[in-house]
């Protein structure tokens, strides 16, 4: 890999627990103290469960279209839309719009604690 441009694609993607079909690769390197970067994806039909975060989450939708739910919102989220989560708001996803769903989660480098509702 290159130090400082890669695509997104060489990067290792990893199954996230407790979801259907969801993947995550990390596009940060280690050694940033600021924010961390990644790339989720959703197959066709996959979800993530109702979870909260202890922090926030800032996404840029770069394909596809879900069903997002954050608080007691529910969205039709599609590539080109940004979406705030706040620290401590429930939220989930499905894509259920019969096409993968793919996105850029933002987060700090503040630990994190996740609960499955």
């Amino acid at each position: 890999m290159n130090k400082y441009c890669n695509n997104s694609n060489v990067y290792e993607s990893n199954c996230i627990p407790k979801t259907v079909n969801a993947s995550i690769a990390v596009l940060t390197p280690k050694e940033d103290k600021d924010f961390i970067v990644r790339k989720v994806t959703l197959a066709v039909d996959g979800s993530m469960p109702n979870h909260i975060n202890e922090i926030q989450h800032q996404q840029y939708v770069l394909k596809g279209e879900a069903k997002v739910v954050v608080g007691d919102e529910e969205y039709h989220a599609k590539a080109g839309d940004f979406i705030y989560i706040p620290a401590g708001i429930e939220h989930n996803y499905a894509a259920c719009y019969g096409s993968e769903y793919e996105f850029l989660c933002m987060i700090t480098t503040k630990e994190d604690k996740i609960t499955m509702i």
